[in-house]
């Protein structure tokens, strides 16, 4: 056998082996749907989609391209006709459609935010700075090994301020921020509080921290709440936990700095498990709750696999 033609077939499976790239996983563990928003910062392509419906217990992949910012977020009590127009109780993208088509979410919303290094390292985050309005962890996985998870487990719908809360007629369905809810420079980080000197984590953004101890509380909270992976796949998941009100019972974890710059949170009580970076999260068993069903493939990832399985079986003729 042309041992060239050995050697540029390899090269072609190897090529083909790493261009998949990092993968999103979005799964809704809530007990009602979701619809989940994308927005691509500026100068990062869209991905294949920018807003769908998740109902409970599905998930869907999406691949982005290297190099990707971007950020994630659930909507809720969404209405749409079969036309695919309506718009979301919370969260709501303004597009008046599921697709939300280049536009943010309106807030309070609880946001995951993603800059994917080419060959280098990718951050990430969940933030509260625009509000909450559901549980969302993120955990990531690079090469086999888990990379630091983080986000909002409790329900702060329920221990939200009456100043701060969104409510509807099926009770409190978002909780704002210190700054939507008073539109203060002190609260929003501007003006002469525009650094991180000035601006300093208030009352308001104390409660969201002392709740969600890895979560951004306020716009210069990163020394706790922004993490790093390289070449990861990240698993977005909506109401990680058994049930939102279980989270809310559960004893606050609290988090300290350590010398060498990582953060170890403890407490939570029986709920709470500790993975191998040291990070606090809830079990992600759910007892007698339905396992996810996939919504559909990711397009990019199964043209990955099929340019492999065609490659292989090309030099296997060829032996």
């Amino acid at each position: 056998m042309d041992h060239f033609l050995v050697a540029f077939l390899m090269a072609v499976i190897s090529f083909l082996g790493g261009a998949a790239g990092s993968t999103f996983t979005i799964i809704n563990n809530c007990d009602y749907t979701v619809w989940p928003g994308i927005l691509s910062n500026a100068g990062s392509a869209k991905l294949s989609t920018t807003g769908f419906e998740l109902q409970k217990g599905q998930f869907q992949t999406l691949q982005p391209p290297a190099g990707w910012s971007g950020r994630f977020w659930g909507r809720t009590g969404c209405t749409f006709d079969s036309s695919g127009r309506g718009s979301c109780a919370t969260g709501d993208c303004g597009s008046n459609q599921i697709e939300c088509n280049g536009a943010g979410a309106a807030p309070p919303a609880t946001l995951a935010e993603f800059t994917l290094g080419v060959e280098t390292q990718d951050f990430y985050d969940v933030s509260l700075v625009d509000g909450y309005n559901l549980p969302m962890i993120v955990e990531g996985n690079s090469g086999g090994s888990a990379c630091a998870a983080t986000g909002c487990l409790a329900d702060l719908n329920e221990r939200c301020p009456a100043e701060l809360r969104v409510a509807s007629e099926e009770g409190n369905v978002a909780c704002k921020s210190a700054c939507e809810a008073f539109r203060r420079p002190e609260f929003c980080c501007s003006g002469m509080f525009a650094t991180p000197d000035t601006c300093k984590p208030s009352y308001y953004s104390e409660l969201f921290k002392t709740a969600c101890p890895r979560s951004y509380s306020y716009a210069y909270d990163d020394a706790t709440s922004t993490f790093t992976c390289t070449g990861g796949d990240y698993t977005i998941t909506f109401c990680p936990t058994t049930s939102s009100q279980k989270a809310s019972k559960d004893p606050s974890p609290q988090s300290t700095e350590t010398d060498t710059g990582t953060v170890t949170v403890t407490g939570g009580g029986e709920a709470g498990v500790m993975l191998g970076d040291e990070s606090w999260i809830e079990s992600m068993s759910t007892s007698g709750a339905p396992a996810p069903t996939t919504l559909f493939w990711g397009y990019p990832a199964f043209l990955h696999t099929f340019s492999i399985i065609v490659s292989l079986s090309i030099f296997l003729q060829l032996l």
